[in-house]
């Protein structure tokens, strides 16, 4: 709690002109003032694993943050996270998952701006797309539009299947990605987002798509696919 309430007055006292948010559990909220988008700070102090003592690898070194909603603190391993949604993007996606995932917080940050709220960290947005097809977000190498199909597929997909939502873990294994209910709607609008998102991107690339009042989603995907983006 000591270092939490210090990184509170530190940033309400660095980030005056700010709204710096201390309510949250784990995070401090930032935004406004001379910041181009919001920010989130976690407070924590490392937390030498087992693991991470006998390997000495940085992957395998945790950190202990604190929920001061409960109060309670909680090993998170966030340098795992990094390195399995690296090891991914890297292997299978061949930069098509880092590129889903930067989409992904961009149109949330968009929607923020907007007065809507979505209430999913960056953390989980990556857990999300880390499951994604990756096959789908490696076309990207070629067709870069592949990677918003695929994002706004997995998303609807998983927003209407939320059994199977509920079963996906985030990269380093400590938990469920949705492990509170809360976290569904903030799907839901980001969902949205990409749907809205992937409709208008279609009209612009599809003549037979423009002025059509309503586009399916699949059409959508169909429409933007296989488009060679010019440099």
């Amino acid at each position: 709690m000591r270092l939490r309430k210090e990184c509170e007055n530190a940033l309400i006292n660095a980030y005056p002109a700010a709204d710096v948010d201390t309510s949250g559990g784990k995070a401090i909220a930032i935004s406004g003032g001379s910041l181009a988008r919001p920010v989130d700070v976690v407070p924590s102090h490392w937390n030498d694993t087992v693991e991470y003592q006998s390997s000495d690898l940085e992957r395998d070194r945790g950190v202990t943050i604190l929920n001061k909603k409960v109060p309670e603190t909680i090993d998170n391993l966030p340098f795992l996270h990094i390195g399995r949604v690296h090891d991914r993007d890297h292997n299978e996606a061949r930069g098509g998952l880092k590129k889903a995932i930067r989409l992904c917080k961009n149109v949330k940050n968009d929607a923020i701006e907007d007065g809507k709220t979505i209430n999913l960290p960056s953390f989980d947005i990556a857990a999300i797309m880390y499951h994604a097809n990756q096959a789908a977000l490696r076309a990207g190498v070629f067709y870069e539009l592949a990677i918003l199909a695929e994002t706004q597929r997995f998303l609807d997909q998983l927003w209407h299947n939320k059994e199977h939502a509920r079963t996906l873990n985030v990269p380093d294994g400590s938990r469920r990605i949705f492990d509170n209910e809360g976290k569904f709607g903030g799907l839901l609008t980001l969902s949205s987002e990409l749907d809205d998102l992937a409709r208008e991107v279609a009209r612009e690339q599809n003549q037979a798509l423009r002025y059509q009042q309503s586009i399916p989603l699949e059409e959508s995907r169909k429409a933007i696919s296989n488009i060679l983006v010019p440099d």
